[in-house]
């Protein structure tokens, strides 16, 4: 097991400034000795202080849906789905009007919920490409280490979970990136590579994969039916037993629903019986997930511990395009340019709640941009496990300051950067620059090529969330001024994916 804990306090600060420094343990990898040295904050046990309560730490609750747009919820306006339990919590908590995805594609943003970094910094630069490397520490090693109990239950998509037989997209027998969820700080897993159709998820899979729970094992039984509820079935049990046992708790949960192959299961189907097939199957299986979401939150309330839960919920990109192929992706961006791989709102702006109720009154809102790589910092921040100097890059930022109402605006700035587009063409991007900075008024875009600075794009996102009227000719100095802090942070990452960031200090 790793000894692990963050080191940086954050909020606030430029992308550059954000780092963070981890305590070394007995059998720490070679990569990280040279952080020996570096102060630390004292350990939580899983009885200890965070300053959450002031007696206990918070639970920690992860769960994300796959490829549901910023408009896939009926509080975000959506004419036609019901998705009531989601609309109780985005009711019941914080609401995040401008949440963003670590990246506009699923393996890229799963790592930086885990690490608060760019996974570019670690070579997962898009899906089924790359693996979250052995010396990154995720947020599970951070709070196993602290004293709580982990698991991860639905998609995993960060690095292979087998080589002794095909399984999903890159069919298995891939050592170079073998780096399944129990190796990272899980305890507990039901898990899988890629994508699981959204009902009867072992039946007509494009890429067969099987939901693994341990090194060479995996589920044979209760996988019929909708998936989101599978998934479910293996989470509510965790749960009880760390409630029961009095250890504080941090599960992901990470659906595949709404990820094609979109199919709805024949009672949620009818819920829509006036629509289209295609309607049918993708707002059935999305109602049939927020039903799932509804029975986790009724579970963490039976249990008596949803007071001190903090369950955090958003997706992992924008909706998927409609295609030939894709029939059933009816996806809906609320109206924002573009769709998932693009780094237009409609990409990256994603559905983001977060409920909290020993911490956060209900019927709170926020235009305060944002990013799932916020969620490392926020929850190590929330168990006072920041110590100083600072060492390592963190592209998140705590939260802290928002959810206890004292921060009106975000101050540091979000970037972005996604694959050229070589396997796709740049049609892939939907006319979208390939780097983008993101911050309280405007969004830049741009290739960070001087030979291309004519198709630099800056928008005042306040008030064009659409997108539709370039200001970069208007305003050169902010442009110039944007494009250096890209370059910069841009750099940052090159520097962290030639092994900066484990090298002696």
């Amino acid at each position: 097991m790793r000894d692990t804990t963050s080191s940086a306090k954050c909020a606030g600060k430029p992308c550059d400034e954000v780092q963070a420094t981890f305590r070394d343990g007995s059998t720490r990898r070679a990569a990280l000795k040279g952080l020996l040295g570096a102060a630390v904050a004292p350990l939580v046990t899983c009885r200890g202080g965070g300053r959450s309560t002031g007696s206990s730490p918070p639970n920690v609750i992860l769960c994300m849906a796959d490829d549901q747009g910023w408009g896939d919820t009926g509080y975000n306006g959506h004419p036609f789905l019901q998705t009531p339990n989601l609309d109780s919590m985005s009711r019941s908590g914080l609401r995040f009007d401008r949440f963003y995805s670590g990246a506009p594609v699923c393996s890229p943003t799963r790592g930086s919920a885990l690490t608060g970094r760019h996974p570019f910094r670690y070579g997962i630069p898009t899906a089924n490409a790359g693996h979250i490397l052995a010396e990154e520490v995720t947020l599970a090693e951070l709070l196993r280490e602290h004293g709580y109990t982990t698991g991860h239950f639905g998609k995993w998509h960060l690095g292979t979970l087998t080589n002794d037989q095909e399984d999903g997209r890159r069919g298995g027998r891939r050592p170079e990136h073998y780096a399944p969820p129990w190796e990272h700080g899980f305890d507990e897993c039901f898990s899988a590579e890629v994508q699981m159709p959204t009902w009867n998820p072992m039946v007509d899979q494009a890429f067969p994969s099987q939901y693994w729970t341990g090194p060479g094992e995996f589920a044979t039984d209760n996988l019929d039916g909708d998936d989101s509820r599978v998934i479910m079935d293996r989470a509510v049990p965790f749960l009880q037993r760390a409630a029961e046992s009095g250890t504080p708790f941090f599960a992901v949960i990470w659906f595949h629903t709404p990820h094609s192959p979109v199919v709805a299961g024949p009672q949620h189907r009818a819920m829509y019986a006036e629509f289209s097939e295609g309607e049918q199957h993708y707002y059935g299986c999305i109602t049939a997930l927020d039903e799932q979401v509804g029975r986790l939150r009724a579970e963490l309330r039976q249990l008596g511990v949803a007071d001190n839960t903090m369950l955090w919920y958003c997706s992992d990109n924008g909706p998927e395009g409609r295609t030939t192929q894709q029939r059933n992706n009816r996806g809906s961006s609320g109206g924002l340019r573009g769709r998932k791989r693009s780094l237009f709102e409609g990409g990256l702006r994603v559905p983001g709640i977060l409920e909290w109720p020993l911490r956060l009154a209900p019927g709170r809102a926020t235009a305060v941009p944002c990013s799932t790589a916020d969620y490392f910092p926020t929850v190590a921040d929330a168990l006072d496990l920041y110590s100083e100097p600072p060492v390592r890059p963190l592209d998140g930022i705590s939260l802290v300051p928002l959810i206890d109402g004292t921060m009106a605006a975000r101050g540091s700035r979000i970037a972005f950067q996604c694959p050229d587009g070589a396997e796709r063409g740049v049609d892939s991007r939907l006319g979208s620059p390939d780097h983008a900075l993101i911050g309280d008024r405007y969004k830049f875009l741009s290739y960070l090529d001087t030979e291309r600075a004519d198709e630099d794009m800056l928008f005042d996102i306040a008030v064009d969330p659409g997108e539709r009227h370039n200001l970069a000719s208007e305003l050169p100095e902010l442009v110039a001024a944007m494009r250096t802090e890209l370059e910069q942070w841009d750099a940052s990452c090159a520097r962290s994916a030639d092994g900066a960031d484990y090298s002696d200090v």
